[in-house]
């Protein structure tokens, strides 16, 4: 079992929601750290935890992003950071994996299911072999249960 820093630099969290049923916001959350700990053999055994910053959000506006921060949604001054710790990891088809777990964000935490296209491990340019993969954009939880 290899266990593999999240890149910072390297990885965002990325979301969309709709708006007055008349839009899509799509924003991102580019302070993430953790872990995978990536089993190449048997990825069903891999695992991931990571960390967010909530203050990292960014969608593009900054009145909005200053109201999504503020104690009438996310609440970052209370709750500063968001976390997923995954429960189990199931291939689902060649390159692509669902990835189940708890993901807690303003105090409250919700089981939920990622799909991620998976790349298998890849070697670094420092030499380390890492897993690599990207979300296949599924994946939900209702604002109003947080």
């Amino acid at each position: 079992m290899k266990r593999c820093t999240i890149d910072p630099d390297h990885s965002v969290a990325a979301f969309a929601v709709r708006h007055l049923m008349i839009a899509n916001v799509r924003g991102m959350f580019h302070g993430i750290s953790g872990v995978i700990a990536y089993d190449d053999r048997d990825i069903t055994r891999s695992s991931v935890e990571a960390t967010i910053d909530v203050a990292s959000l960014i969608t593009g506006v900054r009145k909005r992003d200053e109201h999504v921060l503020s104690d009438e949604m996310l609440d970052a001054a209370r709750f500063p950071t968001m976390t997923f710790r995954s429960a189990s990891i199931e291939r689902i088809g060649d390159g692509a994996v669902k990835v189940h777990g708890d993901l807690t964000i303003h105090g409250v935490t919700k089981r939920v299911a990622f799909d991620v296209e998976h790349f298998g491990p890849v070697k670094s340019p420092w030499g380390a072999r890492c897993p690599s993969g990207s979300p296949a954009g599924a994946g939900s939880t209702a604002r109003s249960s947080a």
